[in-house]
């Protein structure tokens, strides 16, 4: 782009990515508007507050009668869309999310890129947490609402762009993975498993994609890598640049590690091994392994980039988190209710796990939404079978019979919520599956206790089911 336009358009600019963009470059002066079909909080409330217009709905005139200087096009608009053909026709200059987020904001800078199946947002969260904390006013643009930024996206004077790199496609017109756009100069793999069967095959495809990113990594970049995983293992092979390894379990005498973790009120503190030598005991404000193992991450990333240890351990102590990640979003008659995003067997296990180190004693309600395109089918059926084995009682929402969108082949099988609830029972767990959000509030309404720990996990709004709960607890 030869020089900064005064106008963008952003079509389905109430993604996370979009949306965080879009304000991005409204807080620098630019103009902004956008388009989309259905917006719902938070993405929704922020663009309202930031100023930003957004049509409802998608037609030609939205990007004609004010015609923009770039036009970015998310990766859920497909091709027939009204706007993103009259753009493409009419000649307007247009963009993908990721090719116009890389030279728009991250081009100039040192590019950090956060990747992985799991925990791509916490650690972005924390690297970047952890850069301001000590001083280097980083970039960030997260998929999720940073606490210590309070928003999805920041600018920063300093030299490094923090941003979450995910293995989704990038547009109907540039099916490679969003990640591969960032320019990683630093890069983190947290974790490499199967996800996104609506546009990947089986995992090897998956791994396809990570190796790809790896392999344009520069010979002076830095490689940071979960290598307890064995899918991080198998595409880290061959990196053309340093490689950087940590782990709760690792044997590698270079890596970094933790170990002796111990959680209470306050957090989780855990000791930090680097080169096989005792380096710091630290503390984070989390729970779980998981979120040692991102904690972890985020202090050798910032290593790598010239931040001290001690400094960072400081910082990390001060890390208030990110929305929707263990969330607490009330308590009443003795209940309390948490928001989580986990839907990912992975996820699921990792959060209860957590939860339970955060609440040793008390019961806790899994409420559960199959929503997403991989987790409507039945290809984790017996994992999430497995997954919930932290729970005292689990309630499943029934997948309602619609299609499911796949370009890898028709989905011939689908998740049966009634099977997960009647394979947990056989493995001694409570449970049930009931179908829409009033029913499951009204059954947790009546049949939870006091002490109860109530996790509301989804991917989605969940039809605000957290929010319905609360209320219907307080009456």
């Amino acid at each position: 782009m030869s020089e900064a336009p005064r106008h963008v358009h952003f079509v389905a600019i109430g993604g996370t990515g979009m949306g965080s963009f879009a304000g991005l470059l409204h807080a620098r002066g630019i103009h902004v508007t956008g388009s989309d079909e259905k917006l719902y909080p938070p993405m929704s409330t922020l663009l309202e507050h930031w100023g930003i217009p957004v049509q409802q709905g998608f037609r030609a005139e939205n990007v004609l009668e004010h015609p923009a200087d770039l036009v970015v096009i998310g990766n859920a608009v497909r091709a027939n869309n009204p706007e993103a053909r009259a753009a493409i026709d009419e000649g307007l200059p247009y963009r993908s999310f990721p090719d116009a987020l890389y030279e728009l904001a991250i081009a100039g800078k040192h590019s950090v890129v956060i990747s992985g199946t799991h925990g791509k947002t916490t650690t972005t969260s924390l690297v970047a947490a952890l850069l301001h904390g000590t001083g280097r006013d980083p970039s960030l643009l997260v998929g999720g609402h940073s606490l210590d930024f309070d928003g999805s996206f920041c600018e920063g004077q300093g030299e490094h762009f923090v941003v979450e790199g995910d293995e989704y496609d990038t547009a109907f017109f540039d099916k490679t993975p969003k990640f591969l756009h960032y320019g990683a100069r630093t890069l983190v793999i947290t974790s490499v498993e199967f996800d996104h069967a609506d546009i990947y095959r089986d995992l090897e495809h998956v791994k396809q994609a990570f190796r790809t990113l790896v392999s344009r990594l520069p010979a002076d970049g830095t490689l940071v890598a979960a290598v307890d995983h064995e899918g991080v293992r198998d595409v880290i092979a061959g990196a053309p640049c340093r490689v950087v390894g940590y782990g709760l379990e690792t044997r590698d005498a270079h890596a970094w590690r933790a170990s002796a973790l111990t959680a209470d009120s306050e957090g989780t503190r855990f000791d930090v091994y680097r080169g096989g030598r005792f380096a710091a005991r630290v503390r984070v404000p989390i729970f779980g392994r998981v979120n040692v193992e991102n904690a972890l991450a985020a202090l050798a990333t910032v290593d790598s980039l010239g931040v001290p240890l001690e400094e960072a351990a400081r910082a990390l102590a001060s890390f208030r988190g990110v929305k929707r990640r263990q969330e607490v979003r009330g308590e009443e008659r003795g209940i309390t209710v948490i928001d989580d995003f986990a839907h990912h067997p992975t996820a699921v296990r990792a959060t209860l796990d957590a939860l339970r180190a955060r609440f040793p004693d008390r019961r806790l309600v899994a409420v559960f939404e199959p929503r997403t395109n991989t987790s409507r089918r039945k290809l984790f059926q017996r994992d999430y079978a497995e997954a919930f084995d932290g729970a005292g009682w689990v309630v499943i929402a029934v997948v309602p019979d619609a299609p499911i969108y796949s370009i890898t082949g028709e989905v011939t099988e689908r998740f049966s919520s009634q099977d997960l609830a009647s394979d947990l029972r056989a493995r001694g767990i409570a449970a049930d599956a009931v179908e829409g959000v009033p029913a499951i509030v009204e059954r947790l309404a009546r049949d939870c206790r006091a002490g109860d720990v109530v996790i509301v996990m989804s991917n989605g709004d969940f039809g605000n089911l957290w929010q319905h709960l609360l209320e219907a607890l307080r009456r």
